[in-house]
């Protein structure tokens, strides 16, 4: 008897394969710039899918471990992770994954779109990286943190190195037990030491990449006042000099067991006289000072949704295209057909906010316009990939639910996205305090304006969508920034935001869109239509979804 054995997915190459990714770039960046940038990211899309598959199945299988005492009873808390993890790091300090929006040559060639390009690596490298994407979003918070309030510091070298011996990455350690993202709570204190060092104790709660050889961690100065805004960043470096024991007075106290993200050595920190290095004055109040790190990181978040939402898709599709169900090929289903073009759709909205945030970051990383749509590309992004994330595993099947696959990963992996950083409801009410702000939505609501007018010829239907959503949308954001406090904005907040971020969403789509119709390429218009009329409109569009399939992937 014949034994029957499925095929695997197979993955075609993350770059030359992504029509939209190229489309995005080639509008982004120019086409000069484009072009500067295809030997960069052929060349990570190369490694993805060679050695660090290899490796990211190797950090998977091989978690972290940790050990407190030697043989003899000595405490050294020593973290160990596998060779895969190490070859992450490698690689991310090779393609610059962290360094490029550093580098001078980089700003020379790209300007502020060197964040986009970055964008882009992310996008390529984060779904195969085991997590390692984690330590380098915070080491390039760390980096721009550095860059604003401790630009002398030799640390900041370090972080944008792109050499493997020389590039750290580096850990965040903000929250503690009794508050978590209510971090006026926190009681970790900082007081004068040697050397103009300082020295903190208190209890961290969740440490990611507690291997990463230094941290920046929120603490509260002597003679600081009470409340979040009165805590100040401090780099800890995490090991003693000769970088083989644990720094001074820091207790590893364990590794989180934790859902998933389990190549990641997630740890919780006891802090007792540890020596640290204040980011910037310890007597001003640091919280704003932090807050460039948070954006940052923020950031990585929704390129690490929508990534792992573009890779989700990929497996998914070549699982279609070659499992036979009912007599035919499970491609050729309308409703796997329609159910696959709505999981494309929500990836192309998820890369058009994420790719904006980052130009964003590129051109004004203090504006007041990122400061509404980092928590917005986060929160949308973040909800949409564990949706989309769930509906992979339901496109295999039985097989999506069996470990050895790797495809429960997508699932596990994709609920931290909402937590990481702020959950929904804690970047819902940042939301609502950046409504007050400068300018507030008021950019974003113009955006969508003119999207919708610049759409109305070619796509009615779908400009009266955004109109009407918009419309409404300005009613209610002025109903909140003028009382953002009282009880039924913070009860809708949640709402109010998502509805913020799929206009944001639709209209980028729609921008792109024109952009490419100008090209002779009509495909971002259907996606964008699909968008508009099914986030917005509330349009059941499962009919075009399967007529249009192989328009949409």
């Amino acid at each position: 008897m014949t034994r029957f054995v499925q095929d695997g997915p197979a993955l075609r190459d993350p770059y030359t394969s992504d029509w939209q990714l190229q489309g995005w770039l080639e509008r982004l960046l120019g086409p000069d710039g484009h072009a500067a940038a295809k030997g960069r990211l052929a060349a990570l899309s190369a490694d993805v899918l060679g050695p660090l598959r290899a490796a990211h199945h190797d950090a998977e299988t091989h978690p972290p471990t940790l050990t407190r005492f030697d043989p003899w009873g000595a405490r050294i808390d020593r973290v160990d992770v596998s060779a895969g993890w190490h070859a992450q790091r490698a690689a991310a300090a090779r393609h610059a994954v962290v360094a490029l929006p550093y580098q001078a040559a980089a700003r020379d060639t790209w300007g502020a779109g060197t964040r986009i390009v970055q964008h882009a690596l992310l996008h390529l490298w984060g779904p195969e990286s085991a997590t390692f994407s984690c330590p380098v979003a915070m080491a390039d918070g760390a980096a721009a943190l550095l860059t604003t309030a401790a630009p002398d510091s030799p640390w900041l070298a370090r972080l944008t190195a792109t050499d493997p011996a020389v590039a750290v990455t580096s850990g965040q350690w903000m929250t503690e037990s009794q508050g978590g993202s209510d971090i006026a709570r926190s009681t970790t204190t900082a007081r004068p030491g040697p050397d103009g060092r300082w020295l903190l104790t208190g209890d961290k709660w969740f440490c990611s990449a507690i291997d990463a050889a230094m941290a920046v961690a929120l603490a509260r100065p002597d003679g600081a006042g009470p409340g979040s805004r009165n805590l100040a960043p401090f780099l800890v470096p995490r090991y003693a000099d000769d970088g083989a024991l644990p720094a001074p007075g820091l207790q590893v106290l364990r590794l989180k067991d934790k859902l998933g993200t389990r190549a990641v050595p997630t740890g919780e920190v006891r802090l007792d006289d540890t020596p640290a290095i204040p980011i910037g004055d310890p007597t001003v109040p640091g919280l704003a000072r932090m807050m460039t790190l948070v954006v940052v990181t923020r950031l990585h978040n929704a390129a690490a949704a929508a990534g792992g939402m573009r890779r989700g898709l990929e497996y998914a599709l070549s699982h279609a295209a070659n499992r036979q169900v009912a007599g035919g090929v499970l491609a050729d289903n309308p409703l796997h057909r329609a159910t696959l073009g709505a999981l494309a759709v929500d990836a192309a909205g998820a890369y058009a906010l994420a790719a904006h945030a980052f130009t964003l970051l590129g051109a004004d990383p203090t504006g007041d316009e990122l400061r509404l749509v980092a928590p917005l590309a986060k929160l949308v992004t973040g909800r949409l990939a564990v949706a989309s994330a769930s509906e992979y595993l339901e496109a295999f099947g039985g097989a999506g639910y069996v470990e050895d696959t790797g495809i429960p990963r997508l699932l596990r992996d994709a609920q931290v996205l909402p937590i990481w950083e702020g959950t929904t409801n804690v970047l819902s009410v940042d939301v609502l305090r950046a409504l007050t702000t400068g300018d507030g939505a008021r950019p974003l609501l113009h955006r969508a304006e003119i999207a919708a007018d610049a759409a109305t010829t070619r796509l009615p239907g779908v400009a009266d969508a955004l109109i009407a959503a918009t419309r409404r949308l300005a009613v209610d954001v002025e109903t909140a920034a003028a009382d953002p406090r009282s009880g039924r904005v913070v009860a809708g907040a949640r709402e109010l935001a998502l509805r913020l971020g799929n206009t944001l969403t639709a209209a980028l789509l729609l921008e792109h869109a024109a952009w490419a119709a100008d090209r002779g390429d009509d495909r971002p218009a259907l996606l964008a239509s699909l968008w508009t009329l099914r986030r917005l409109g509330g349009a059941d569009v499962s009919a075009d979804l399967h007529t249009h399939f192989d328009q949409l992937i």
